[in-house]
């Protein structure tokens, strides 16, 4: 999907729905009931004013201990058809699913991608080639520009605990924390929480198929490195703590034509494909570490002949994440 701003179908739909939430009387009142449904919360932490609408999948064994996952989608934004992909994995391991929904209309690239940490995105003389098959987007690293967000209350990170904590009041549920799930999209967010905003309730984090990744270095600059932010050498050792896991399908590289993909000059150094960007961000993580002389607790997952695929990519994070024993 375009990092700047298009509506689509699908988008245009949840925008529909998201904007009726004001005048609806579900708003905060958050009730889950077994089986698949949505609530909607209108107290998010970054933007309080855009209504958020959470699609859940309650399994039948579901009791006080079970596990809790939340499931960030791609850039389609389609939160009910991620959550979807997970019933099965859901009832079988007896995880609660909550997906949330941010519409592309009310968070851009630089709202959902980045998870806020950046603002007043423009990307100027920007080529759309569409020759391969699949969708990229072409830009000079000059041409990207933005302001950056300090204020880590304007991040969206925040609103996954509020998201986790109204769905443990509403199931009267015992966990203290939760795991997190994102494709695409919604693993860029994901690798990027792990690095600005590690001190969550959060306990495992699996960040699949990123196409783009923020370094965690200072030498290269924002958004694919952390040059010009405030981030400390603590704040990076805590980062590095996180239950980070890198999920990759293999097949995810540079022929894939599903999805979309940005390039620039610093982009395209991490690789072309989201298969050798995803090797590139681990290995170059873990350097950064090591010169910190701190703990590495990240992963790296290949899932076999997959590529851009949310749906097997899901089964393959379910089956990492609840059918083995944790390793951590």
């Amino acid at each position: 999907m375009n990092p700047a701003k298009r509506t689509t179908a699908a988008a245009a739909a949840c925008l529909a729905a998201t904007a009726s939430l004001t005048a609806v009387a579900d708003v905060n009142t958050v009730t889950v009931r077994q089986g698949s449904g949505d609530f909607a919360l209108q107290e998010g932490i970054a933007q309080p004013d855009r209504p958020i609408r959470v699609y859940y999948h309650k399994p039948a064994s579901f009791d006080e201990h079970s596990p809790i996952l939340l499931v960030l989608p791609g850039a389609g934004r389609n939160a009910w058809d991620y959550r979807d992909a997970w019933i099965e994995a859901s009832e079988t391991h007896g995880v609660l699913i909550l997906s949330p929904s941010y519409p592309e209309e009310l968070y851009d690239f630089a709202g959902y991608h980045m998870g806020g940490v950046i603002q007043d995105l423009e990307l100027e003389n920007m080529e759309v080639d569409t020759e391969s098959g699949s969708t990229r987007y072409r830009i000079a690293d000059e041409d990207i520009r933005f302001t950056r967000r300090h204020n880590p209350e304007q991040w969206i990170f925040g609103d996954f605990d509020l998201i986790f904590r109204r769905a443990v009041e509403a199931t009267d549920s015992a966990r203290n924390s939760y795991d997190l799930f994102g494709h695409s999209a919604g693993g860029q967010i994901l690798h990027r929480l792990a690095i600005f905003s590690p001190a969550l309730k959060v306990d495992r984090i699996v960040a699949a198929n990123s196409g783009s990744y923020t370094l965690p270095t200072h030498d290269v600059p924002m958004p694919f490195g952390l040059g010009g932010t405030q981030l400390s050498e603590q704040d990076l050792r805590l980062a590095f703590a996180a239950k980070l896991t890198l999920l990759l399908g293999a097949n995810d590289n540079v022929h894939e034509t599903r999805g979309s993909m940005l390039h620039t000059p610093t982009a395209d150094r991490q690789g072309l494909g989201r298969y050798s960007r995803g090797r590139f961000f681990y290995r170059k993580s873990k350097e950064a570490a090591r010169l910190l002389d701190t703990g590495f607790n990240w992963r790296l997952e290949v899932v076999e002949d997959v590529g851009h695929d949310f749906r097997r990519m899901s089964q393959a994070a379910a089956d990492f994440l609840y059918a083995a024993p944790d390793e951590s």
